[in-house]
């Protein structure tokens, strides 16, 4: 018999990346608030690789940090090793990556739970979701049931999870918990429109049973760089990792025993991530290739657990340790965990609107994995934005709607509601067509003053930034008005860097955005530098050597916010609208696009269907602006 056991404001299923960030954000907006997990041990879980960040990935948690989310902080307080990726190539790659010490960070974020007002951490299952008068009514595998007026799932891999080993299959959730199978079975009789996805992690290794001697060793930068704002330094890295390949002997192991694999015997039908695949899939899509690259990272300070980044797979236990034996430096390794694949569900997430919200089910949100994507800290992005946006409903407020031309995460959800997923979403830089501008460096320049706004960045905070942004301007005019003098030790400077000697005082700022040179470099001849924050100077010294292509892709940002300005009403038949092709009229009608801007990056939509859409908002722009 089940029991009312209490209500609250906003719900989170979950307490993976999503669900954290979900419930610290409704929580600290003011919202009573709970978080429901399978098992509290479980609490921000790193079921694969433990590290926080890489290509695209550092952008996203730069972002969250500056809007006021957790993840950056945390990841900063378990760091191992940190090192920015893509040095070699321009600042608009640069992104973040530490490894972390991945028990430290659940311990940590469950703490940080536990200790947030308004929030209460509960170990329940929920089994049920029904709509019912205010909000929805969740029951648990206890038979407790919660009033809620809002709800956020954000379930992971565990709605329906199913994992995979060779020829062995059973229904269960990541690292051995429970799956949310009673849950699954809910949603979709609630009607949302779910599909299977699948994913995978490698085995982890016994430390003192490799040998590390003839391994690349891979180092941290020094000094290594916070993902936070508010993180003043991280010490020394505590860690090195390895580099070992993959040879012919490795392959032929996997093309001897390719039959045995659930993915290639069609035992599993949920779709894999493209940008991620197994070990086995690498070998048959990448035929031609001799080796491939693998990644041997520590899990934490105080286990022997080593991860093999770039080797998940499916294939049986005893073969995955006959091909990870077959590879320099694991020739005698003990497997401590095998690599597996799992299956879940997941939502489509065009059902959704740009605040996570279902479009179909007011008031009900999406978050992480739920919605088709991949990785901790695309999952961490959208929980922020769901969480936020379902406390702002609460309290009668308007959406927070990130956009492409402002950040990642606003690229990320928008990519999302409007494309789509056929296939778990990773975010990456080619994503974004304002990469320059949206920098993970200018991060807090961005969006900071968002975060203040909502009540998520401290007045403190916020002063400390705005007093960095006028240090900033006042660095950019010393820039402009100091001149350095022709000397022979500047001129040989030069000469080493390749670049042309002066005979006549240069100002400061014309050296600068010789490509050439740079800050340090300049450092001996520019005696009157302030003492600033290495970010600052980062910052200026990439808006100089780059103002051109800066300013050119802010004129196609503000081009784009006048097609995002142009409203499309919400109720609007598209069947209706003649000059429309088919597919255009069914694409639009599915998504319901808020804008003409939006509705240029749905798949499908045509230019020709965009200038019908603009002829037609031009000829009815008071009754559409009404209907809107």
């Amino acid at each position: 018999m089940t029991y009312f056991a209490g209500t609250y404001d906003v719900a989170v299923i979950g307490a993976g990346h999503a669900g954290i960030e979900a419930a610290l954000a409704a929580a600290r907006l003011g919202c009573h608030t709970a978080v429901f997990t399978i098992n509290m041990d479980a609490v921000g879980n790193c079921p694969c690789n433990p590290s926080i960040g890489g290509t695209a990935k550092g952008h996203l948690v730069r972002e969250l940090d500056a809007l006021g989310g957790e993840m950056g902080k945390t990841a900063d307080a378990c760091f191992l090793q940190s090192r920015m990726l893509n040095r070699g190539k321009g600042p608009a790659v640069h992104s973040l990556r530490a490894q972390i010490d991945r028990r430290r960070y659940s311990e940590t974020m469950k703490h940080k739970l536990e200790l947030q007002e308004n929030l209460e951490l509960r170990q329940a299952e929920i089994t049920s979701i029904e709509k019912a008068e205010g909000g929805y009514l969740l029951t648990t595998q206890m038979l407790a049931q919660y009033l809620c007026k809002t709800v956020v799932v954000a379930t992971g891999t565990y709605l329906g999870g199913r994992i995979y080993v060779g020829e062995v299959s059973y229904e269960s959730g990541p690292d051995g918990m429970f799956p949310a199978t009673k849950l699954a079975l809910s949603l979709k009789e609630l009607g949302l429109p779910l599909r299977r996805f699948k994913t995978g992690t490698p085995a982890r290794i016994l430390r003192r049973s490799i040998d590390f001697s003839d391994l690349e060793v891979q180092k941290g930068d020094v000094p290594p760089q916070p993902f936070s704002y508010e993180t003043e330094s991280l010490g020394d890295n505590k860690v090195d990792c390895h580099i070992s390949w993959t040879n012919d002997r490795t392959k032929a192991v996997i093309l001897k025993n390719i039959h045995r694999s659930p993915l290639y015997a069609g035992r599993i039908e949920g779709v894999g991530p493209r940008y991620c695949p197994s070990f086995e899939d690498k070998v048959m899509r990448f035929a031609d290739k001799p080796r491939h690259q693998l990644f041997i990272e520590p899990c934490g300070e105080n286990t022997e657990e080593m991860y093999m980044q770039g080797m998940s797979s499916s294939l049986p236990e005893e073969v995955q340790l006959e091909f990870y034996r077959t590879i320099k430096g694991l020739e005698h390794c003990v497997m401590m965990r095998p690599a597996y694949a799992i299956e879940y569900d997941c939502v489509d997430p065009t059902a959704m609107l740009a605040t996570l919200e279902f479009k179909d089910f007011p008031s009900l949100y999406g978050a992480g994995q739920f919605n088709g994507s991949s990785g901790y800290e695309e999952a961490a992005a959208q929980g922020f934005v769901a969480g936020v946006n379902a406390a702002l409903k609460v309290q009668g407020k308007e959406p927070m709607i990130l956009t492409r031309a402002n950040s990642y995460i606003g690229t990320l959800v928008d990519d999302l509601v409007t494309k789509g997923a056929n296939e778990p979403y990773r975010m990456m830089t080619s994503r974004s067509e304002y990469r320059l501008v949206l920098r993970q460096d200018n991060a807090d320049e961005r969006l900071t003053p968002i975060g203040h706004d909502l009540g998520l960045i401290s007045e403190e905070r916020y002063q400390k930034f705005l007093q960095k942004q006028e240090r900033k301007k006042q660095e950019i005019r010393r820039l402009k008005t100091t001149t350095i003098s022709p000397s022979e030790a500047l001129n040989k400077l030069l000469v080493s860097r390749e670049t042309s000697e002066i005979t006549t005082g240069v100002r400061l700022i014309d050296l600068l955005k010789r490509p050439q040179l740079d800050y340090d470099c300049l450092a001996p001849f520019d005696t009157a530098r302030p003492d600033y924050e290495p970010n600052l100077f980062e910052q200026v010294e990439i808006e100089i050597k780059y103002e051109g292509y800066i300013q050119k892709q802010l004129k196609q940002v503000e081009q784009m916010k006048k097609l995002e300005n142009k409203q499309l009403p919400a109720d609007f038949d598209y069947t209706q609208l003649q000059g429309l092709r088919l597919e255009a009229q069914e694409k639009l009608n599915k998504i319901k696009p808020l804008n003409i801007g939006q509705a240029s990056r749905i798949s499908g939509v045509s230019p020709a269907d965009i200038s019908v859409l603009l002829i037609w908002l031009a000829t009815n722009r008071g009754q559409n602006h009404a209907n809107a």
